[in-house]
């Protein structure tokens, strides 16, 4: 609180970007209808293609095989975020000579040490927000890999398969969507190490992340390949 005195206009100028930036590209590419069409909502209607296609199985090894993939990715965001977090509440304890390092940069350092703290927060924030997200996405697989145990065998149109189908590829969108928040919050955590060099550098990295997120979500050849209907 002591530190909020200390910001400049550039300073809450540069935050209601950042904040604006992923609170809005979150809420188009999840709730608007035209973000339905991205990466994120084209991928829905294949896992309840892969739904379909494993209660149609007798064995399920591959299936085992893909979940087990996915969590091994979480896991590893997961433990990673663990240390960036460390190093984050160390670096919060050694703001002093910190400082001395970011008040020798030609961009204008971090300020005082109060200034400094709070830009560290900010990073801290997106790195814990990004920690909850793995975490619930590594539940909520889990929790599918419970389904997918449990999945009767069936074709398409036979009593109680299109409910289960849907509950399977519901539980494998909220955990895929969870993982997509943690990442998203990687990318916009980085750009909040910006303001540590200046405050428009925080205003510019996040709509660089904006830029390279809608790019990589509505404009990749990723895209294109899932959009492409044989």
């Amino acid at each position: 609180m002591h530190a909020f005195p200390h910001l400049s206009a550039v300073d809450w100028i540069s935050v209601a970007i950042f904040f604006a930036c992923w609170a809005g590209y979150a809420w188009f590419s999840e709730h608007s209808q035209r973000g339905a069409a991205g990466l994120i909502g084209t991928s829905h209607g294949y896992r309840l293609l892969w739904a379909y296609r494993m209660l149609e199985r007798d064995i399920r090894v591959t299936d085992s095989t893909l979940i087990g993939n996915l969590m091994t990715s979480v896991s590893f965001y997961a433990n990673t975020t663990i240390y960036i977090i460390a190093g984050l509440v160390a670096a919060l304890g050694a703001s002093d000579k910190l400082l001395n390092i970011t008040n020798e940069l030609p961009f204008g350092g971090a300020g005082n040490r109060e200034l400094l703290e709070i830009k560290l927060m900010l990073v801290l924030a997106s790195f814990v927000f990004a920690y909850f997200k793995f975490t619930w996405s590594l539940r909520q697989f889990n929790l599918l890999s419970i389904l997918v145990g449990a999945a009767p065998l069936g074709q398409t149109g036979e009593p109680g398969i299109d409910t289960y189908a849907h509950q399977l590829a519901g539980a494998n969108n909220l955990a895929g969507d969870d993982f997509n928040r943690g990442i998203r919050a990687y990318y916009f955590g980085l750009a909040a190490s910006g303001w540590l060099l200046h405050p428009a550098a925080l205003g510019l990295l996040a709509l660089s992340v904006l830029i390279v997120l809608y790019r990589r979500d509505y404009r990749s050849a990723a895209l294109d390949i899932l959009r492409s209907k044989p």
